[in-house]
């Protein structure tokens, strides 16, 4: 079987970039999103059988089920599983919600939970298999007003970690990225200046710097790294106190 990746929040940012980068590295690419739409003129775009579109609401166990079928139909198997899905919800501790707060864990932390679960079956079959879930600067430093955002990323960590651990003997990698401020669609003007002003490099980071730790972790030079945690943010947490 060749190598064969399933990306979620492939719509745009830095899914977008992920199914470009592992496309040029050789990967039969199913590239995945709620907005499938968007997500369908980009793939179209591309003119290549190598990657199919795939629609996915990342927190529907049913749904999460028949995209993995559909891949190993298409593709034959599944040896790589990008969890890149998520969600930036910002709100002080007094105005969060109970719904908002749960929206978040769903995207960000159940969702890469049923994801990896659905996967299994394939991964186990496959060689060089091989797990990436994008946490965020935010699961190693905390943001003020992000209670959502942040909490639900330090237990994807968590969730990284203990995956990593457990699926070793299946011959299955699990690592993680850690990007900071990235120039996606997540960050509104005001928090793009900000972050900017903040850079020692005086600039955001761009998606397809992201693809490439991304790329390297699923890779064969990464054939003996489980567990890891690869930050991805131009020095942001250096900042941090």
């Amino acid at each position: 079987m060749s190598r064969v990746a399933l990306i979620t929040g492939a719509a745009r940012g830095q899914g977008a970039a992920l199914v470009r980068r592992l496309r040029a590295d050789g990967f039969q690419v199913a590239a995945a999103d709620l907005r499938i739409e968007d997500l369908r003129s980009q793939i179209d775009a591309l003119d290549d059988d190598g990657v199919i579109a795939v629609e996915l609401d990342v927190t529907s166990e049913e749904l999460w089920a028949s995209a993995v079928a559909e891949v190993a139909e298409r593709f034959g198997g599944l040896s790589t599983l990008i969890n890149n899905a998520g969600v930036l919800h910002r709100a002080s501790l007094s105005d969060e919600t109970a719904e908002g707060f749960e929206s978040s864990w769903r995207f960000n932390t159940l969702g890469p939970f049923l994801g990896i679960r659905a996967s299994l079956p394939h991964l186990r079959e496959a060689d060089g298999a091989a797990i990436v879930n994008t946490c965020s600067t935010g699961a190693i430093r905390p943001f003020p007003f992000h209670a959502a955002y942040g909490s639900s990323k330090w237990a994807l960590r968590g969730l990284t970690q203990i995956a990593a651990a457990e699926l070793a003997g299946d011959g299955i990698r699990v690592n993680a990225v850690f990007p900071g401020p990235i120039d996606t669609p997540m960050l509104d003007d005001t928090a793009r200046q900000r972050l900017i002003e903040r850079s020692y490099s005086g600039r955001l980071g761009q998606p397809m710097e992201v693809a490439d730790a991304v790329a390297f972790l699923v890779s064969e030079h990464a054939s003996f790294i489980t567990g890891a945690e690869l930050v991805v943010d131009g020095g942001q947490c250096l900042r941090i106190g």
